[in-house]
């Protein structure tokens, strides 16, 4: 998925349907653009052009949004994938992009990520399963 090299970085998609600005959470923190296009999801940071993720369709497993204040606000979205495991981001537009990647993206595989709440409330309920 993702590879460092020398110069340029070749895209993995023939056309883009969006392109925005975007952080990355692998590791540390990078700023730069995402790219939805017709192979793949995108990421490019601004200021280190060997530094980028390219994830074909193909290798999409999930795209799971942190939904927050009843789908109002959607502060960032991971796309886990068939071998790689799990790339976190978030968008300038969330609803925009998520729309965009809902066109190569089943809606059984764009789910929601448990809430703060449902992780309290499913440890609370497996502790009293339990006890009894």
């Amino acid at each position: 998925m993702k590879k460092p090299t020398e110069g340029m970085v070749q895209s993995i998609n023939t056309k883009a349907d969006l392109v925005m600005d975007g952080t990355s959470y692998q590791g540390l923190n990078s700023y730069g653009k995402i790219m939805i296009g017709d192979k793949g999801f995108e990421y490019y940071n601004n200021r280190n052009k060997g530094d980028y993720i390219q994830i074909p369709w193909t290798e999409v497993d999930y795209v799971i949004a942190s939904v927050m204040f009843k789908g109002k606000k959607i502060p960032r979205f991971a796309i886990q994938t068939k071998r790689n495991g799990t790339y976190s981001f978030s968008a300038k537009e969330p609803k925009k992009l998520l729309r965009a990647v809902n066109q190569y993206v089943a809606d059984d595989r764009m789910v929601r990520s448990l809430s703060l709440f449902d992780v309290i409330k499913r440890a609370f309920n497996s502790k009293f399963k339990k006890d009894n």
